[in-house]
């Protein structure tokens, strides 16, 4: 009986493991995302990669729409060239003007496409598609991108639902960029310019020393020669005595 007993505990374990095993196992629908190259600092510039994976087994990704925050309008917007895709970059006037650079701006991008010219993103494969963004605000720990995917087949997944802190993630996402602090570069360049200028002057006290071992060492080749050339004239001198005393004993 105590073996029964035992034996139907160890048969439950074994079900509720498994079964836990499973739900773990079970992989999370991957979605449209967006992430930094590096960094993406309030304040200033950065390259961010669209990420997109194809979900689908009988159909390929031929499109993707990524639309811009419309209440943290960016005044530059560069796309790269992904090859085997066209893209279209769209404007619109704003209701704000920007200032960049001590300019006024009427108008920025509010919406980028990428069409495939091929097949696309086939099934079991993901595309990157790099943007160049900035200046990034320095109003907001974060960037919305409401994204729009379109299949081969004509289906439309819109990722657009904003998650909100403390909830569950919703079922379709929008891609959001998160926002570090800003960084101040003076204070790296000022560094920077410090250890240029600590270099070249070390730099200059090593020539300066190498200089002087060159003097040093010219001077020293200088006095061996005279002393070389007075030893060979007192050598011949000596020479001559010698003959002419001879001559004279001779006589």
């Amino acid at each position: 009986m105590q073996i029964s007993r035992t034996a139907s505990r160890v048969t439950a374990a074994v079900a509720v493991a498994g079964a836990t095993v499973l739900a773990v196992s079970v992989p999370a629908f991957a979605h449209v995302s967006v992430q930094p190259e590096g960094t993406a600092a309030k304040g200033g510039y950065a390259t961010v990669d669209f990420k997109v994976p194809n979900e689908r087994d009988n159909a390929s990704t031929t499109k993707l729409e990524v639309n811009l925050p419309a209440d943290h309008p960016l005044a530059s917007v560069m796309p790269q060239p992904v090859p085997g895709w066209s893209v279209k970059v769209t404007k619109s006037k704003l209701d704000k003007p920007l200032t960049m650079h001590g300019e006024k701006i009427g108008e920025a991008v509010t919406k980028v496409t990428w069409t495939a010219d091929g097949k696309g993103i086939e099934p079991g494969y993901f595309q990157k598609f790099p943007l160049s963004l900035g200046a990034l605000p320095e109003d907001t720990d974060q960037l919305v991108f409401k994204a729009v995917q379109t299949y081969s087949n004509k289906e439309v997944v819109r990722w657009i639902e904003v998650p909100q802190e403390g909830q569950d993630e919703p079922e379709n996402p929008a891609p959001t960029l998160a926002l570090s602090a800003a960084t101040d570069d003076h204070h790296g360049t000022a560094a920077a310019a410090g250890d240029d200028a600590k270099s070249g002057a070390d730099d200059d006290a090593a020539d300066a020393h190498q200089e002087a071992a060159a003097d040093s060492d010219g001077g020293t080749d200088t006095t061996a020669r005279v002393l070389g050339i007075v030893g060979i004239v007192i050598g011949v001198a000596g020479v001559a005595y010698g003959v002419l005393a001879g001559r004279r004993r001779t006589a």
